[in-house]
């Protein structure tokens, strides 16, 4: 995992301590739901439409380890620093974009993990 730019050994560590066996998970969305990276919708009939927020229902510390290497990929990995300024240019708010990019970056980590591959970065879809 430490072939995926802004992963580097203590995230890597935390993160698979935190994650549970790959054989019981069918796919990374439920490897981001499992963390809580998944969004949430707000709604009771007409009277209450919040905006989307990260569901937070699951592994808090797998979300904490995720934080910083979010941060430093948004402005360091050039395919989620992409990404970044994509969401950015729709109007995103900071807090939303970090969420997307730990959300990404968990994908791309089940992704390595379950082919048992290094990182390459010419696969990988935006």
């Amino acid at each position: 995992m430490q072939t995926i730019p802004g992963i580097g050994k203590t995230t890597a560590v935390a993160i698979l301590a935190e994650i549970p066996e790959l054989s019981s998970l069918e796919n990374a969305r439920q490897l981001a739901a499992y963390a809580g990276l998944t969004p949430s919708l707000r709604s009771s009939g007409t009277s209450l439409k919040a905006k989307p927020r990260l569901s937070k229902i699951g592994a808090a510390s797998l979300r904490k380890a995720l934080y910083f290497p979010a941060i430093v990929s948004k402005n360091h990995n050039p395919f989620l620093k992409e990404f970044s300024q994509k969401l950015a240019r729709k109007g995103k708010h900071t807090m939303v974009i970090i969420g997307a990019i730990m959300r990404k970056l968990l994908h791309i980590c089940f992704g390595v993990l379950k082919n048992k591959t290094p990182f390459n970065p010419n696969i990988l879809k935006i």
